[in-house]
């Protein structure tokens, strides 16, 4: 999906290296909603919370917060385990994905830099 200017190619002008960012951050964000559904639909059916203390249980696993409302049932219990495994897995997956471009820009520039004066 991306693909990054090889080493011995010029590096990318500001306005497409913007361009990728932006597209990383809308990237990023279809996935932080997407985690967020399946954490207000887990904490709604399996958890039985309303909507809003759904959003609220969700949104602070996903920030990294902790659970807000203990959870009634085992299967509550599990779902809650999960998810919170998996928020934690998918915000240092969106860490490397948002950081990963502007690594590559800054040693790209250093290794482009170097190639040029030898």
């Amino acid at each position: 999906m991306f693909q990054f200017e090889h080493r011995e190619e010029k590096p990318i002008s500001t306005r497409h290296f913007v361009l990728r960012m932006l597209r990383s951050a809308a990237i990023a964000g279809l996935i932080i909603f997407s985690a967020l559904a399946v954490g207000i639909a887990g904490y709604h059916w399996l958890g039985g919370l309303g909507w809003t203390d759904s959003f609220l249980n969700a949104s602070m696993i996903l920030g990294g917060m902790g659970p807000v409302d203990p959870m009634p049932t085992t299967t509550a219990k599990i779902f809650a385990g999960c998810y919170a495994l998996f928020s934690g897995l998918v915000f240092i997956a969106l860490a490397g994905f948002l950081v990963a471009p502007v690594a590559h820009r800054v040693l790209h520039r250093f290794h482009y830099a170097d190639d040029q004066d030898s």
